[in-house]
């Protein structure tokens, strides 16, 4: 009976193990079988193409590319800046929730996740919008207070970004921080305000501590998307190809390759690179952060 029972248990994943198999397993085979080919032309380029073996050349060539190389180290010193602020960010509102009665949390937590509800795309445009010089508030508002800024140009384009990044994703990494706060024990906080700890020493001392796995995890959730971005800086390539170009970012380039260029083997070789590092920087992250021994 027990052995039907675990029979029957593992069927109800049935479904997510076929998903899992035919939308990631698959594609991933696949890319890494596109990978080890190249499209040769013949007949001095006037002829048919065809697709010879070339085992690891596409991945030697994506190695020693330097747009590729320097679009990665670009996103990656990018990452070490905006994460950290993210994350603060989302731990103090989170605190501040777990301040207020369940009545008001309630009520500041949905206001905090609509960013989040909205679709990165439409985020974009909006914020796009809104930095323009010429309908956008915020060049007015700069030049009020003796500010021209132009959120377009090589020295801001980072950080307008990194703005709408963060505006975006708070929402979602403060509730995972907010719901990790709600498990801690009241009793703790009592105790400590009898010893005659204030507030900001609790915080410190004892909420911070106890959500660490919580910041864990949105740590390396950020890292995984941050080392993916594509959707915002090809929007502001739109606005300012003269400062995004199609270099831009790991994923612009694999993106150029394939459907721009053609060159399919080639994009899926950098695929798998970046693959590969996006895996090495996760477990370097949760190793760096994780207090578990290995």
């Amino acid at each position: 009976m027990i052995h039907s029972l675990r029979w029957k248990g593992a069927a109800f994943t049935v479904p997510f193990q076929l998903g899992f198999v035919f939308l990631y397993l698959v594609p991933i085979g696949y890319a890494v079988y596109q990978s080890l080919f190249r499209t040769q032309q013949s007949g001095l380029g006037f002829g048919g193409a065809s697709e010879r073996f070339s085992g690891l050349d596409n991945y030697q060539q994506g190695l020693t590319d330097s747009a590729f190389v320097s679009s990665i180290l670009r996103v990656v010193l990018f990452a070490c800046v905006q994460i950290p602020v993210m994350l603060f960010v989302s731990l103090v509102l989170a605190l501040f929730l777990d301040a207020l009665s369940s009545r008001a949390a309630s009520r500041f937590r949905i206001l905090l996740l609509v960013p989040y509800m909205i679709p990165g795309v439409v985020a974009a445009l909006v914020w796009i919008n809104l930095y323009s010089p010429d309908v956008g508030p915020l060049t007015p508002l700069g030049k009020l207070f003796g500010a021209d800024w132009n959120f377009f140009s090589p020295s801001m384009v980072w950080p307008s970004i990194g703005n709408l990044l963060t505006w975006h994703g708070i929402g979602y990494n403060m509730v995972i921080i907010y719901s990790a706060l709600q498990a801690v024990p009241r009793e703790l906080f009592e105790a400590a305000r009898l010893d005659g700890a204030s507030e900001v020493r609790i915080a410190r001392s004892i909420k911070v501590p106890y959500v660490r796995g919580a910041l864990v995890l949105t740590g390396l959730l950020s890292v995984i998307q941050m080392l993916q971005i594509f959707n915002e800086p090809a929007l502001f390539r739109n606005v300012t190809p003269q400062t995004v170009d199609d270099s831009f970012t790991p994923i612009m380039i694999i993106y150029n390759q394939a459907f721009n260029a053609g060159n399919y083997h080639y994009a899926a070789a950098l695929s798998v690179l970046l693959a590969l590092i996006l895996g090495v920087a996760s477990f370097l992250f949760y190793r760096l952060t994780s207090r578990e021994a290995y």
